[in-house]
């Protein structure tokens, strides 16, 4: 954990910690046992401080031109990641999601999407790319806490298993999923699949901002529907910060 952060309701600063060193590993270690054992955790970690900080456009004496920061026990964040540590060993994650995983990152996920696109357009082939927006999804995750990422990361997992076929290239940042096939009709299909597994948990797919791309597209390609619904369809997304074209060229990304 970095040093200098602002201290939740415990006043504890995580430099407490770190100049401590040895005694502080056996005093948590004894208390992260204690927590561990008794199923209960210290009062002052579920408290916390609401901070309002101003998004610097508006009026400043509107309450919606303000987004509130928690902070919370430093103690407590230590604690989050020792149990994400031990979780990161036991639960396996899909190679298809590259949000909160070690060593992969969004230039990864922009390389993979591009080398795909390249395959097919080498090879005269269609690809069809859906680019699914949740709506509000990861918004609804407590960002105070250092589990919530990975912790939303298995239920992107979970949920991708069990509507993705093997057939199918799929991929996920975080809440950010890409569908592709050189199949529109596999597409549209695994989309509607997306769309009911995301309901069933209280999810819903962003209709005015998922869209259709058709990478390398023939006379005729057709559109993709979603409950009957038309995506909107593009030449051109922005995918996690990266401006990718259904030519299969950069030049909108050299020019930046």
């Amino acid at each position: 954990m970095k040093s200098g952060k602002a201290v939740g309701p415990d006043n504890i600063p995580v430099e407490v910690w770190k100049c401590l060193g040895e005694a502080a590993v056996e005093f948590l270690t004894s208390l992260f046992n204690r927590v561990l054992e008794s199923e209960r955790m210290p009062e002052e970690w579920r408290r916390s401080v609401l901070v309002p900080i101003f998004k610097n456009k508006g009026d400043v004496q509107s309450c919606s031109n303000y987004r509130g920061i928690k902070l919370m026990s430093h103690t407590m964040k230590v604690w989050e990641r020792v149990v994400e540590a031990r979780l990161r060993k036991v639960v396996e994650i899909c190679e298809q999601q590259y949000g909160f995983m070690p060593r992969k990152s969004t230039t990864d996920a922009i390389f993979a999407l591009r080398i795909l696109m390249e395959k097919c357009t080498d090879g005269q082939r269609e690809l069809h790319c859906v680019f699914v927006d949740l709506e509000k999804a990861y918004d609804r995750v407590p960002r105070e806490s250092a589990l919530s990422p990975f912790l939303f990361a298995i239920v992107m997992d979970q949920l991708s298993e069990e509507v993705r076929p093997e057939s199918l290239w799929t991929m996920m940042f975080a809440d950010d999923i890409v569908i592709c096939s050189e199949s529109r009709e596999q597409v549209e299909e695994n989309l509607e699949r997306w769309r009911f597994e995301l309901e069933r948990r209280r999810m819903k797919v962003s209709r005015s901002k998922t869209e259709y791309m058709c990478v390398n597209e023939r006379e005729g390609s057709g559109t993709v529907r979603l409950q009957g619904e038309e995506v909107k369809k593009v030449q051109e997304f922005k995918y996690l910060g990266s401006t990718v074209q259904s030519n299969g060229e950069c030049g909108k990304e050299v020019k930046k």
